[in-house]
């Protein structure tokens, strides 16, 4: 038997739970999100300090990993993505940012200007009511002031030089994803632990999708796919929209030969920098380990204490450029973090990454011959400018936090160490650089897509995550694509208001 719905929503993630609700809005239609993964109901995923042992989770990440690189030393990188309902954002720091007016305003697409999507914005914060980080640890405080003429209270922002602590989405010191703000309202069905294999077809309409288990779901209206900038277009190349020489040589049939598919992808290149020192920030030490005992009951009994840390508690923007429009984010985290193989190393410390706002390198999603299995190259620093500018990203940050008022707890630089500069600096991050974890652009507006997020070609077929960004935003990601998923769903319900909504049902 096959059930069928309206729409069908591909991904339960940030972008996923904010088409949901968008379309759920329609009296009687009838909406099915479909996720790969588990329920969010994990304690892991609550507490804000939750996410360090869920980017190891083998079961709510996916766990993706790069091509080995030849412009970053032949290296694979580390692309982690959530697998659960929330997605990434229910693994992620819940940073909130817009990113800047600019960045809408260039892609050029009717629908997209700031005005229209900073009212969308509007409409996802009101659910969302992202606020200052509750409890910072002083290091992050301290770094909020690194800028004098900026307003250490206001969280920082791209469209000009500043600092101070983040503004995140949690509510009374626990995480508040996409999957409390908009899919649990909406009463959509939900089916977990379901990978959609590929999209049905009757001709040139979508008509729903089938599982991997080979379960099939039908959608009277139209399939939505919200899986993210990996799983959205390898689940559009199984269905035979892709590349055709690509998808031949994976031994799939081409329905619509579409180079644009899984091309375009870039990502905020990061860069840290570690300090260590006795008496500066969060670790393990001896001193700490009493605080560290208590902080689950803290957390279980008042939402309070260093477990509502989402560990990346500040940053800042600034130029290395003659622009006043920043080109570099900082991410401050008031902990110690290991650089020689372990993430968790006793002592403590603090940690400020250089992160370049608009990187020039791009990159490809390829479908391997196992069809489930990404060829992901983010072709990092295949342009040497950006290479460049994380050198100068460096030099500046380091003159930053040299003046940054952290009184008795600074530390020294453990890695890579001031008196890596130059040449040698380069090479280290060219050779150890990683990402912001933020991928976008595989599917983009304007190319595989019209301006509505609508496949070209194909009827009934949508796409709404950071896949469609033609160019990424100059911050953290996870903001925009809930707006993204807020507008294409506005986009795909006007779509459907001519059919007469119907119940669910199931047919044989």
């Amino acid at each position: 038997m096959t059930r069928e719905y309206d729409h069908i929503v591909v991904g339960g993630g940030s972008a996923g739970c904010a088409v949901a609700a968008r379309l759920a809005e329609r009296p009687g239609a009838q909406v099915c999100v479909v996720e790969a993964g588990p329920s969010d109901q994990d304690i892991r995923v609550k507490i804000p300090f939750g996410l360090v042992n869920l980017l190891g989770s083998n079961v709510r990440n996916w766990k993706r990993q790069t091509v080995p690189m030849a412009s970053a030393g032949g290296r694979q990188v580390a692309v982690p993505r959530g697998r659960m309902l929330g997605g990434s954002g229910s693994i992620n720091s819940m940073v909130w940012f817009r990113g800047t007016r600019a960045d809408f305003d260039a892609w050029g697409l009717p629908g997209w200007d700031s005005t229209t999507v900073w009212d969308a914005f509007d409409s996802i914060e009101g659910r969302m009511t992202p606020a200052r980080l509750p409890h910072p640890h002083p290091l992050s405080d301290a770094f909020g002031r690194v800028f004098p003429a900026n307003d250490p209270n206001a969280p920082p922002t791209p469209e000009r030089q500043s600092a101070g602590v983040f503004h995140t989405n949690m509510r009374r010191g626990a995480r508040w994803s996409a999957a409390d703000g908009f899919l649990r309202p909406s009463g959509a069905d939900v089916v977990t632990g379901a990978e959609v294999d590929q999209v049905t077809f009757e001709g040139p309409r979508a008509t729903g999708v089938k599982l991997r288990d080979g379960r099939t779901l039908k959608a009277r209206a139209g399939v939505v796919l919200s899986a993210g900038s990996i799983e959205s277009p390898m689940i559009l190349m199984r269905s035979g929209i892709g590349p055709g020489a690509d998808l031949q040589g994976a031994g799939i049939d081409v329905r619509l030969d579409a180079p644009g598919v899984g091309a375009n992808l870039h990502d905020h290149p990061g860069f840290g920098l570690h300090f260590k020192g006795q008496g500066s920030g969060y670790g393990l030490t001896l001193g700490q380990l009493p605080a560290w005992a208590l902080s689950p009951v803290q957390w279980l009994l008042m939402r309070s204490g260093r477990l509502t840390s989402n560990t990346v508690e500040a940053g800042a923007f600034y130029s290395v450029t003659d622009s006043d429009v920043p080109d570099i984010q900082t991410h401050f985290l008031p902990f110690l973090m290991g650089w020689q193989g372990k993430a968790i190393i006793w002592g403590s410390g603090y940690f400020a990454d250089v992160c370049l706002c608009q990187p020039s390198s791009r990159g490809r999603l390829r479908i391997g011959k196992d069809r489930f299995q990404p060829l992901i190259d983010l072709n990092l620093f295949g342009d040497d400018w950006d290479l460049d500018m994380m050198v100068r990203g460096v030099e500046r940050l380091r003159q930053i936090l040299d003046t940054a008022p952290f009184e008795h707890r600074g530390a020294p630089e453990g890695f890579p160490g001031t008196g890596v500069t130059g040449d040698a600096l380069r090479e280290v991050i060219r050779t150890r650089a990683g990402t912001a974890y933020h991928p976008v652009g595989t599917v983009a507006l304007g190319g595989p897509l019209d301006a509505r997020g609508a496949v070209k070609g194909i009827e009934n077929l949508w796409v709404a995550d950071a896949s469609v960004m033609p160019r990424i935003t100059s911050a953290n990601t996870n903001a925009p694509s809930m707006m993204i998923g807020w507008q294409i769903g506005g986009h795909v319900a006007a779509a459907a208001t001519a059919t007469p909504a119907a119940s669910c049902r199931v047919a044989t």
